[in-house]
């Protein structure tokens, strides 16, 4: 407003320009005003011996009027365009001119010669102030620079003895004009600065209108009070395929209807479109089918009524859209929604629909005898993990043939998803002809594949429910099939289990297992043992194995072989696994250097993003060095390893923790990752040891092996399940380094380990 500031954007430009222009529309009323003053001034003194100082004035005044006209022609003849402060800070400098100019006059005027002169020469100054606020009032710098040079000139010009009334009078004169100044500018201001506000969203209103009608799928109609189109836009004629001018005026249901007007036979969607126009009321994606050029076109239409200001309807506004593609995706997409992308097989919903009308078909109230199978495929998991699952999807489709030839009866087969299928026997027959098609299934489903470059081999276990006497709802059959497949799984999978009370039971036990799981961390019901680990020579304490033990106030205690497995399948041996680890270190803390506290880690653990953070988390709060703690992962890890666990067991070991390979030579070997990872020990599963001990030679070799591979990689080795001294000297001759059983300590308390350290060599007792 002032012009003090930087220029800040087109809008304040444009706002700046207008102030300019107002201030130039009335500028010839100052100048005019200046010019009457002058001539004024001439009549007053001109006869007291002011020539001289008149005649200064005078040149003066004419240039700066001069001036200022040249500057008032150069912004209109651009127009007004590409002003910035710096032209609203010119205008100040003129303003700022003419006031000094005047603000002499008053000082150098003779003023003695009688109140005349005095009043005259005040009511000349007090109009060439007023003419001068009112042609700068929209520009409060001019207005400022113009006025307070006046100001400052009235004790001069109000001087004699019985003055200072009149001079208290003009000054209070003279700054009101200026207080109306700025006031009228800031009302000024803010009026444009909407006004520019207004204009600018207009503008934008109507280009994305104009952009809208002529790029987008979509359209504006409008009709007037007698539901007549009017206003035709092109983007209209053309979905229509005739020129605007032919439907102007038309009534918009015969323009829709098409051929169908003279038969009167519309559809129901024109009907209600028809309805909603008598009612004058607003409509939404109101479909209906539009005949353009002989084909018909599904189009989407909404509106809402028009009323002017006196309340006079004015017809319809809408928008309209063309959802031809639309719709026949849709239907498409409904067909597709049935079955598998992948497989071509009746997905999930399509499955529980026609169980729903197989188990419905039993008449009212009545459940039909009908079967439901579950198909889980074993060992597809391994497929994916090392294959990819490119091979993966490859084999699904395979399997999805095979059941399709296996099915060839009234048998409806289906995926669920993953490498789960299902089957849907309508009208299931005697038990043995269920067991018969699972059987062939298992047998159909386990022959090898032959997958690009690959021969793949993969099972299958199935589990089966009837109805009713399995599940009375689709709900519960498929919950009991579930249950038994989950027991054929447990039972070691290739084969089918139907499914038997007891089953529902067995799970509601481990669901109640897993709910008193979910609350023993909270409710301190886990605690940690130690077993000790001695050297097998000198049978010194080298560390202890922490071991998770639950006990439950009511079922008392609870065998990790019971409680582990849920907990893995819940997803809770994250948060157990991490208590673990913390109450062992903080433990293992106490213990003197360098005894080692060993935790097992599940691959669960060791994948999470968290975990490394963790560990070094657990080492902190605890104050134990690095290179004591010892994490144990088995060799299961490795039959879904990828790179990133790998990354994981090495970041371990740089920060100084030491590795063990528990149960190495039971599960799934892989000599592969052995080598690219440096672990510090492997564990001989007691399975070995006691095998060794009855002179079985598979035993005593695989120890053997164990022991020179572990020396040759630099790796120690822990013999578990001691419990002899017939076991001990055998694991001795064989080499093993260090020794864990019970001939050296059973799983203890924190407390009782800790008293096994004297002063004097560590040593344990049997």
């Amino acid at each position: 407003m002032m012009g003090l500031g930087s220029d800040r954007g087109e809008a304040a430009a444009r706002v700046l320009a207008a102030q300019l222009r107002s201030g130039d529309n009335v500028a010839l009323l100052r100048h005019a005003m200046n010019l009457f003053g002058l001539i004024f001034l001439w009549q007053v003194f001109g006869g007291h011996g002011a020539s001289s100082r008149l005649s200064l004035f005078s040149v003066l005044l004419i240039l700066s009027i001069v001036l200022n006209i040249l500057s008032c022609s150069r912004r209109r003849s651009s127009g007004y365009g590409g002003l910035t402060v710096a032209d609203l800070r010119s205008q100040g400098l003129g303003g700022l001119l003419h006031g000094l100019l005047w603000a002499g006059c008053m000082v150098s005027m003779p003023t003695g010669h009688g109140p005349a002169e005095l009043v005259a020469h005040w009511t000349l100054i007090s109009c060439v102030m007023v003419c001068g606020a009112i042609s700068f009032a929209a520009t409060p710098l001019a207005a400022t620079g113009f006025l307070l040079p006046c100001v400052a000139a009235l004790p001069g010009m109000f001087n004699a003895s019985g003055q200072l009334p009149l001079l208290a009078l003009a000054t209070s004169y003279a700054l009101s004009l200026l207080v109306g100044c700025f006031i009228y500018a800031r009302t000024f201001t803010r009026q444009h600065s909407a006004s520019v506000q207004l204009e600018e969203k207009s503008e934008v209103v109507s280009l994305l209108l104009r952009e809208y009608d002529q790029g987008a799928p979509d359209w504006l109609w409008q009709t007037d009070a007698a539901r007549r189109l009017n206003g035709v836009s092109p983007r209209l004629a053309e979905m229509l395929g005739v020129p605007a001018s032919a439907v102007e005026g038309a009534l918009l249901v015969q323009v829709l209807a098409g051929s169908a007007w003279d038969s009167g036979l519309f559809p129901a969607g024109l009907h209600g479109l028809a309805d909603h126009l008598k009612r004058r009321e607003s409509f939404s994606n109101v479909v209906l089918p539009v005949e353009v050029k002989g084909l018909t076109r599904w189009w989407e239409l909404s509106a809402s009524p028009r009323y002017d200001d006196a309340g006079a309807f004015l017809g319809f506004r809408g928008v309209g859209s063309d959802i031809t593609e639309q719709r026949e995706s849709a239907e498409r997409i409904t067909q597709l929604a049935r079955f598998d992308a992948l497989t071509g097989l009746p997905n999930r919903a399509h499955l529980r629909d026609v169980l729903d009308q197989a188990m419905s078909g039993g008449g009212v109230g009545r459940t039909a005898n009908c079967a439901f199978l579950m198909i889980d495929l074993d060992r597809f998991k391994a497929v994916n993990d090392t294959l990819g699952h490119q091979i993966g999807d490859k084999l699904l489709s395979q399997v999805a043939r095979r059941l399709r030839h296996i099915c060839s009866g009234s048998e409806f087969c289906g995926r669920i998803g993953g490498d789960e299928f299902a089957i849907v026997i309508p009208h299931s027959g005697p038990e043995h002809a269920i067991d018969r098609l699972a059987a062939a299934i298992i047998s159909g489903l386990s022959t090898p594949y032959q997958v690009d470059q690959h021969m793949l081999f993969v099972g299958a276990s199935v589990g089966s429910a009837v109805a009713p006497q399995d599940g009375v709802e689709p709900e519960a059959l498929i919950r009991s099939a579930d249950l038994a497949l989950y027991r054929a799984k447990s039972e070691g999978g290739g084969m089918h289990c139907a499914y038997e009370p007891q089953l529902h039971a067995q799970a509601e036990e481990r669901r109640k297992l897993e709910l008193a799981l979910r609350d023993a961390l909270e409710k301190d019901q886990l605690h940690v043992l130690y077993q000790p680990v001695v050297d097998a020579d000198s049978a010194a304490i080298l560390g202890f194995e922490a071991l998770a033990r639950w006990t439950h106030p009511e079922m008392g205690p609870i065998s990790p072989a019971k409680f582990v497995p849920v907990a893995e399948e819940a997803r809770l041996i994250g948060p157990i696994g991490e208590w673990v680890l913390r109450t062992a270190c903080m433990e293992a803390a106490r213990w003197p250097d360098p005894v080692r506290v060993a935790v097992n880690v599940s691959a669960e653990q060791l994948t999470h993003p968290s975990f490394i953070a963790a560990v070094v988390s657990a080492l902190g709060q605890s104050g134990l060095d690095a290179h004591r703690l010892e994490l144990e992962v088995t060799e299961s890890l490795f039959v879904n390893a990828a790179a990133g666990s790998l990354k994981i067991l090495d970041q371990l070991l740089a920060l100084g923790v030491q590795l063990s390979l528990d149960d190495f030579g039971t599960g799934y070997s892989s000599l592969g990752y052995l080598s690219r990872t440096r672990f510090n020990t492997i564990k001989i599963d007691r399975s070995f040891v006691v095998g060794a001990s009855n002179n079985k030679a598979a035993s005593l070799a695989i120890i053997r092996a164990v022991v020179t591979l572990a020396d040759s990689l630099g790796m120690a080795t822990t013999a578990e399940g001691v419990e002899t001294e017939a076991e001990l000297a055998m694991v001795r001759r064989l080499g093993c380094r260090k020794v864990q059983g019970y001939y050296f300590g059973r799983p203890m308390s924190a407390a009782d380990a800790l008293t096994l350290f004297p002063r004097d060599p560590l040593r344990a007792s049997a």
